[in-house]
C-alpha cells in the first residue's frame, strides 16, 4: 500500500481551501485539483491548462456514496459499473444535479473514485470532490511524473505532489476509460485503462440478470 505523507496532504488541503491548484498522482496519470465550488480556482485551472472553459472537467470523489449528492439520477448501468470498477480507472458520466454548482462541469459530470489513497484522502478531508483533469496543457502529453507536470504547467500550480515510489513515475500510462451513462445503452466516450470488452461484459451481465 502506498504511504501518504500527512504533512504534504494537510498542506495540499490548505492550498485547495485557499483557492489554489494542486497536482497529485493517481492510479492513472497526474491530476490537477481545484475545489469545484470555487469559481476563481476553477478559472485558474482552465487558464493553467489553456483549456476551453466550455469543456467540463471530471471530478474525483472518495467514495461511491457521494455520487447521489452530485447527480440527478443514478441509472442501474452506472451502479453496475461502480460496483465492478471503483475504485479504479473508470470515469462515469451522469446528469449533474441542479443543486450542485460548479463552473468545472456542465449539464453532465464525469465522476471517478481513483484507486489511489492520496486523492481520496484529499476529498475526504475537504468533504468535497476535487477536479480530476490531467495535470497538463490542453492536448499536451499525458503527465506521468511530477517532472512532466512542472515542465508543462510550471508556476501555474501551487503544489506538485510527487509519487515517492518508482522515482515519481506512475505505473499506469493511460487515462481512465470514460463511459456515458446518461444514454441507454451506455456509450464509451474515451478508451483508456479499462478495456471496452470488460465494460461491456459487466453491462451485458447486468442486463441478463435483470431479464
Amino acid at each position: 500500500m502506498r504511504q501518504i505523507d500527512r504533512d504534504v496532504v494537510q498542506r495540499a488541503v490548505e492550498i485547495l481551501r485557499g483557492g489554489g491548484l494542486v497536482a497529485y498522482p493517481t492510479d492513472t496519470v497526474y491530476g490537477l485539483a481545484a475545489l469545484p465550488a470555487n469559481d476563481e480556482a476553477v478559472a485558474r485551472l482552465f487558464e493553467a491548462k489553456r483549456r476551453d472553459p466550455n469543456q467540463p472537467t471530471p471530478l474525483l470523489i472518495d467514495d461511491a456514496g457521494r455520487v447521489e449528492t452530485l447527480v440527478a439520477d443514478v441509472p442501474q448501468s452506472a451502479r453496475l459499473l461502480m460496483a465492478a470498477f471503483w475504485p479504479g480507472a473508470l470515469t462515469i458520466v451522469l446528469t449533474t444535479s441542479s443543486s450542485f454548482h460548479s463552473n468545472a462541469v456542465g449539464k453532465t459530470v464525469g465522476l471517478r473514485v481513483p484507486d489511489h489513497p492520496l486523492p481520496r484522502e484529499l476529498c475526504r478531508l475537504l468533504d468535497s470532490p476535487i477536479t480530476g483533469t490531467s495535470a497538463n496543457v490542453a492536448d499536451g502529453p499525458e503527465p506521468l511524473s511530477a517532472d512532466d507536470v512542472c515542465e508543462q504547467l510550471g508556476d501555474a500550480v501551487d503544489l506538485v505532489i510527487a509519487e515517492e515510489r518508482n522515482e515519481g513515475r506512475r505505473p499506469g500510462d493511460r487515462p481512465s476509460t470514460v463511459v456515458d451513462c446518461t444514454v441507454s445503452p451506455p456509450r464509451i466516450l474515451r478508451h483508456g485503462a479499462i478495456e471496452e470488452a470488460d465494460v461491456l461484459r459487466v453491462l451485458e451481465t447486468g442486463d441478463s440478470e435483470a431479464g
